[in-house]
């Protein structure tokens, strides 16, 4: 298969299962939740936040129940949706399933590319340090010129599976030299440990959790290679259109969590361990190496995801010429910075 079938292949995947969720949506209204606000006695707006993996804002947020707290002074409820990886809250959000969410640049390129009708309404991580591949402990491979003919898991569509990519082209590898195989990240860490692929391309705190309980190897990350690929706050549009003080109420609440969490990281800590069921050494070894932010989608961050799209359709992965900044709207998080600012 070449270069340009293999990306084309893998996109279709994702764009297929986002633009049948859109369908999905078009063709019935939309069912939102109800709920009761006990302070108020009637019925509530339900808010339902998209969250993944086992460490991050979100997670320590919803276990300190910090949003619930924070949405019934505004007579709102809170739910919570678990998903594996970025892709699949966009076909939630086309769907009118979730709210929020929190996800990588590439999964938003490939929700506009599915006409999924969504905002980016902040920036959360820089991206440079969030993704990685991984092999196993007594891996030949050293370089990523040694992943030719090689097996790596992925989940596609995922900010991973475009990490790879860049990385591959960065080591002049073609897409056909590389047999990519699709693997969400419960199925990909077993698929490394039994030998069945040679290399996964993951982010935290996957990578990291393989280090220490395998002994397995980070080959590259995207501070190695310079890879600027911010990830975004992603919200519904009529949402955010119906409930533009909630949307703002949502972003100051994940800001003070943001605040807590950066500068209480021994305290997180011991939290996700009790929580999550994870190895402390493991938690905090994530914890250090994350950078959380919260900033307004700035010209350098729009700079960076444009070319994240424009390498995506350069090699034929996406159908389309994205104009990224259709999506991206920092006017909630810059309200949102202020009122936290002012009420200082």
């Amino acid at each position: 298969m070449n270069k340009r079938a293999l990306y084309s292949v893998a996109i279709a995947v994702l764009s297929a299962a986002v633009l049948a969720a859109c369908a999905k949506a078009a063709g019935a209204p939309q069912q939102r939740q109800e709920g009761t606000a006990k302070s108020a006695g009637k019925a509530a707006t339900v808010v339902t936040i998209g969250i993944q993996g086992k460490t991050g804002i979100l997670n320590y947020a919803r276990d300190k129940k910090l949003f619930e707290t924070a949405f019934a002074k505004a007579g709102a409820d809170v739910v919570w949706s678990e998903f594996q990886s970025g892709p699949p809250h966009f076909e939630a959000i086309a769907s009118g399933r979730i709210d929020f969410g929190s996800v990588g640049g590439t999964p938003v390129i490939s929700g506009q590319v599915g006409g999924v009708d969504f905002k980016a309404i902040a920036v959360t991580d820089d991206g440079k340090r969030g993704n990685m591949i991984v092999v196993p402990k007594n891996s030949p491979i050293a370089s990523l010129k040694d992943l030719k003919g090689k097996k790596v898991g992925v989940a596609k569509g995922s900010s991973a599976y475009n990490f790879l990519y860049m990385a591959i082209n960065r080591a002049g590898l073609k897409g056909e030299d590389v047999n990519v195989i699709q693997l969400q990240p419960d199925e990909a860490r077993p698929a490394l440990d039994s030998g069945a692929i040679d290399a996964w391309s993951i982010w935290e705190p996957y990578a990291t959790t393989a280090v220490f309980q395998t002994g397995a190897k980070i080959l590259v990350t995207g501070a190695d290679l310079n890879i600027n690929a911010p990830s975004f706050l992603v919200a519904r549009t009529k949402f955010t259109q119906e409930h533009p003080d909630l949307t703002v109420l949502f972003l100051k609440t994940y800001e003070q969590a943001r605040a807590y969490y950066a500068s209480h990281l021994d305290e997180v800590t011991d939290q996700f361990v009790a929580t999550q069921k994870l190895d402390r050494q493991i938690v905090s070894e994530v914890l250090k190496k994350s950078a959380p932010i919260l900033s307004p989608i700035t010209p350098d961050f729009a700079k960076a995801h444009q070319e994240q799209a424009d390498f995506l359709y350069g090699v034929h992965a996406i159908n389309k010429k994205l104009d990224v900044s259709k999506v991206l709207d920092s006017k909630y998080v810059e309200q949102a910075l202020k009122e936290l600012k002012e009420n200082k």
